[in-house]
C-alpha cells in the first residue's frame, strides 16, 4: 500500500466525525516548524529570505498540535534537525498518535535514524530536487545530494518509513527527474512526491510556472506515477495536467511556527494569530479558496489540493473507489 492503513482509517475516522458533527473547515494536516534556521539556502524557497523568530519549545509545539486537532503533523521548518529537542517533540507527538512526516534536506538525519527507532507512523521525508548536479546548484551546497541519499540508505537499513519530495520548476529536466526516481524506486523508498513550485514574491529568479506551462510539463510526465511508487492522488495528477478544475482548500494544511499561527497558509503570508481559533475565524478563506487572490493566481502546490482530493472523494463514491485501488496497488 502507498499509505499505512492506519493512517487511511485515522484520516476516514477523522473526517467523517467532522463532516457529520457540521463543521465546515476542518485540518487533515499540522504543518509544524518548530524552527525557521535552516543550513542551506535554497534557490526556489522563501523561508530562509522571511524567517525570523526563535525556536518553539516542545510545549508550545503539543499545545499547537492539540489546539488545531490535525491528525497528522509534517515537522518541517527551516531544518527540524537543527531543532535541538526534536527527539522529544517526536516522542511527544507520536504518544498522542499522530502520524508524523519529518521533513529534511538529509544532511543532519543521520544523528537522529541512529539516536531514534523506526515507528509506523513515521516517515522521514527527504528534499531532492534533481540528480546531484542540479540538486546541489538548487541547494547553493556542494555534496547536499550525496549526504541526502546515504541518509535514505541509512534510513532504510534501519527499518524507518521513507518518502521523497521533489519541486519541479520551469526548467526542471523531465529526463533527470526520471533518472532521479529510477534511484529513488531502486532503493525502495515508500512513496515519491512531486509538486510545481510555489512562485514566491521574495524569490526574483525566473523559474517559476504559470498554470499554462505546470500544465503542459505534468502532461509530459503523465507516465511517471504508472512507473514509480507515487504518493500524489491520481485525483491531483489530473488537475496537475489540466484534465479537471479544483478549489483550493487553504485551511486544511495550517502552519503554526515561533511567530504564531500563519495566515492565510504555508505559502502566504498575510499575519499571524496567537491561536488556531483567531486564525479561522479571521481569514477570508474564500478568496483563497476560489484564487480571488493574485498570489494564488498559478499556484497547483500540493498542499492546498491533496486536501481538496479527500473532500472530493467523500462526496464521490466513484473516486473514493477510485483512490482506494490506487493505495492498494502501489509501484516498487
Amino acid at each position: 500500500m502507498r499509505f499505512q492503513p492506519g493512517l487511511y482509517k485515522s484520516l476516514t475516522g477523522y473526517f467523517l466525525r467532522n463532516t457529520f458533527s457540521g463543521r465546515k473547515r476542518f485540518p487533515l494536516v499540522l504543518m509544524l516548524e518548530p524552527t525557521h534556521r535552516c543550513n542551506l539556502a535554497c534557490i526556489g524557497c522563501d523561508r530562509i529570505r522571511t524567517a525570523a523568530g526563535g525556536d518553539l519549545s516542545v510545549s508550545r509545539c503539543v499545545k499547537a498540535a492539540e489546539e488545531c486537532g490535525a491528525p497528522v503533523v509534517a515537522v518541517t521548518g527551516g531544518e527540524p534537525a537543527l531543532y535541538g529537542e526534536l527527539v522529544p517533540l517526536v516522542n511527544e507527538l507520536l504518544a498522542r498518535g499522530k502520524y508524523i512526516y519529518l521533513c529534511t534536506n538529509g544532511l543532519l538525519t543521520a544523528d537522529f535514524i541512529e539516536n531514534f527507532h523506526a515507528d509506523p507512523r513515521l516517515t522521514l521525508n527527504f528534499h531532492l530536487d534533481g540528480m546531484e548536479k542540479t540538486h546541489d546548484e538548487i541547494t547553493n551546497r556542494p555534496g547536499t545530494f550525496r549526504t541526502a541519499l546515504q541518509s535514505i540508505i541509512l534510513a532504510k537499513k534501519k527499518g524507518y518509513r521513507v518518502s521523497t519530495n521533489t519541486t519541479v520548476y520551469r526548467n526542471s529536466d523531465l529526463g533527470e527527474l526520471e533518472k532521479l526516481f529510477e534511484l529513488l524506486s531502486a532503493l525502495k523508498v515508500d512513496g515519491i512526491l512531486i509538486s510545481p513550485a510555489f512562485a514566491y514574491q521574495s524569490v526574483e529568479n525566473d523559474i517559476f510556472f504559470t498554470r499554462r506551462e505546470i500544465a503542459e510539463k505534468f502532461r509530459q510526465i503523465s507516465a511517471f506515477p504508472k512507473k514509480f511508487p507515487f504518493i500524489n492522488t491520481p485525483v491531483y495528477m489530473d488537475f496537475l495536467k489540466g484534465d479537471r478544475e479544483m478549489a483550493c482548500t487553504p485551511w486544511g494544511n495550517p502552519t503554526y511556527n515561533p511567530l504564531g499561527w500563519k495566515s492565510p497558509c504555508y505559502l502566504i503570508t498575510d499575519g499571524y494569530f496567537d491561536t488556531y481559533k483567531e486564525m479561522m475565524e479571521s481569514t477570508s478563506w474564500e478568496k483563497y479558496e476560489n484564487r480571488k487572490d493574485p498570489r494564488c493566481e498559478n499556484c497547483m502546490v500540493h498542499g492546498g489540493y491533496e486536501t481538496t482530493v479527500m473532500r472530493i472523494a467523500f462526496s464521490n463514491p466513484r473516486e473514493l473507489v477510485r483512490l482506494a485501488l490506487w493505495n492498494m496497488h502501489r509501484k516498487n
